[in-house]
């Protein structure tokens, strides 16, 4: 039996900042090539050190979800005054997805995992759904991987301010949002801090769909388009 996608979320893109981590992405949910829905919500926070944004399926992304609060509370049933921390969060989500791999029925989603634990900062990604994955200053999954990561390898620096990085994230998302046709201009921006997690409200872009290229985007082209 074949197993697809039904309802996927488009990228994610995390980066480290100068006090934590940042965290962006879109809230669609697309049916197919369908833009379904529009307020699905693809960052939440785990336990009380990290934080998980996911591309891919919805539903794994929910059942994944499930998992992972089983093993905060299991967790948190030691009563012994430590927690998990991000590293451990994403050394059971790389096991987990290998794991479904393995059984010929993976967890269709691409995952970011972000954190801070004892002043440490932590960032990295489970890239597929083989489990493949690798840590970084700056990560992003789907057409993030191709479009925002150039430019974050030329921007990002290691004293990145709240503000700056959000801007960053931003200008990610709208090159996204020109050419990604599963995006939509609804996002949300979560960062991770000693202090907690902080999702922000959805909100919009400004955009400028006025470019030359967008205005007759075949001029040029051959063949039968």
């Amino acid at each position: 039996m074949y197993r697809y996608p039904y309802v996927t979320g488009t990228s994610v893109i995390g980066i480290k900042y100068k006090d934590g981590i940042l965290m962006a992405a879109d809230m669609g949910g697309s049916y197919g090539s369908t833009l379904r829905y529009k307020s699905v919500e693809r960052m939440k926070p785990i336990g009380k050190h990290s934080l998980l944004g996911a591309s891919g399926e919805i539903s794994d992304f929910q059942e994944l979800l499930r998992y992972l609060d089983e093993l905060i509370l299991y967790d948190n049933m030691w009563d012994d005054g430590n927690s998990l921390g991000p590293k451990e969060v994403h050394s059971y989500l790389t096991r987990v997805m290998y794991n479904r791999r393995n059984k010929f029925n993976p967890l269709w989603n691409s995952l970011v995992l972000g954190g801070v634990k004892k002043g440490q900062k932590f960032l990295g990604t489970v890239v597929s759904m083989i489990g493949v994955h690798f840590e970084d200053n700056h990560v992003a999954t789907g057409f993030g991987n191709h479009l925002a990561r150039p430019i974050l390898r030329d921007e990002w620096h290691e004293n990145l301010s709240f503000e700056d990085g959000v801007k960053l994230l931003e200008k990610c998302m709208l090159v996204l949002l020109y050419r990604d046709r599963s995006a939509i201009n609804k996002l949300q921006i979560a960062k991770i801090t000693e202090e907690g997690v902080t999702i922000s409200p959805p909100y919009s872009l400004k955009t400028f769909w006025g470019f030359s290229a967008f205005k007759n985007p075949t001029v040029g082209a051959e063949g039968s388009w």
